[in-house]
């Protein structure tokens, strides 16, 4: 297993990471998976052996379920692991059980300890942005979880890129305690972070996580052309959008070619795809069960050549929106970013 540096820190995480959101089963997270301990302990130990021991899961996934799944499964091996939650969510009634408040992360952050079962957190991220709490005080409530001892690190997730840029700004005015990771939505389907996130977290020493690599199952080798969607499948459930199916097509239709010369499966092409993308230092990968766990896993263990690549880099690039591409027409030699993370 690959190793990497997360951010501008000294945290060493491997290049694979494993989201527990399929944990629970409670409530709309149900959709999503229904993972029990034992399973948990199963699937924690296959990801151990695998040299994945970054585990990744937030207190509002099945309303707290996840972490305490998490943390029972771990048990004894909490101190090989890292591990990172989230807080942002409502957690209960109130218009203070929810957001970026000072009040809400102190008590959302000890909330989570106890689930988990642990003393700290290697990661604590803002799940999402608060525009109604000013950024000095949650920038300030995240650093005394820091020197508290509670929260090793800080990092936020779907945040826009003004909004991360803001942020950092705050923290280095104030002293403060800086996010070193930024977990957002990328994939061969969706490449939109590619215009601002991307190239922030490469200039700031911003790490990226990547949740939902293989765009909701819909990179998952499933859904093929000319075939009927297969039972079951969740299709972009919980994504926004409807995908362009003709572009999700042609996506598939490469990584398939690819995956059949590899003795490996499209969803181990897409991950490998993502792992190899300038700034990202982990992809979280998630299962409802131990076989689809196996299948990803194997990812690990090979990585795409430069033509390979560049096949999926060219099949799955998207239109530039303005300003990006009058940046690439017109002052590219000024500005590497604006040619392109694949060019």
């Amino acid at each position: 297993m690959e190793i990497r540096t997360l951010g501008r820190s000294g945290l060493r995480v491997p290049a694979f990471g494993f989201g527990a959101m399929t944990f629970g089963g409670e409530g709309r997270f149900s959709r999503i998976g229904t993972t029990g301990v034992e399973e948990a302990r199963r699937i924690v130990g296959l990801c151990l052996d695998a040299g994945v021991d970054f585990f990744d899961t937030a207190d509002v996934y099945s309303f707290g379920k996840s972490e305490e799944i998490l943390g029972q499964a771990l048990g004894a091996k909490r101190k090989d692991a890292i591990v990172a939650t989230k807080a942002f969510l409502a957690m209960g009634s109130g218009d203070n059980n929810k957001g970026a408040s000072r009040r809400h992360l102190v008590a959302a952050c000890d909330a989570s300890l106890k689930r988990l079962g642990t003393d700290w957190v290697d990661l604590y991220q803002l799940h999402h942005y608060d525009g109604l709490t000013p950024l000095e005080e949650t920038v300030a409530a995240l650093d005394t979880l820091v020197r508290a001892g509670k929260v090793r690190y800080v990092g936020c997730s779907n945040y826009a890129g003004w909004q991360l840029m803001k942020a950092l700004a705050v923290a280095d005015r104030q002293g403060a305690s800086r996010y070193i990771s930024q977990q957002i939505y990328y994939s061969l389907l969706a490449r939109e972070a590619e215009n601002e996130l991307v190239p922030l977290g490469l200039e700031e020493g911003v790490g990226i996580l990547i949740w939902g690599p293989l765009a909701w199952g819909l990179l998952s080798g499933k859904f093929r052309r000319g075939q009927p969607l297969p039972e079951g499948a969740r299709g972009g459930a919980g994504g926004p959008n409807k995908p362009d199916m003709e572009h999700l097509h042609a996506i598939v239709d490469v990584a398939a070619g690819i995956a059949a010369s590899r003795n490996a499966s499209v969803a181990q092409v897409a991950l490998n795809w993502l792992a190899a993308k300038p700034g990202v230092t982990t992809v979280l990968i998630g299962a409802r069960d131990e076989a689809q766990l196996t299948d990803n896993l194997a990812a690990t263990k090979w990585q795409l050549n430069a033509e390979e690549t560049a096949r999926l880099d060219t099949v799955s690039r998207p239109l530039r929106p303005y300003p990006y591409w009058v940046q690439k027409t017109y002052c590219s030699d000024r500005n590497p970013y604006a040619r392109g993370l694949d060019a």
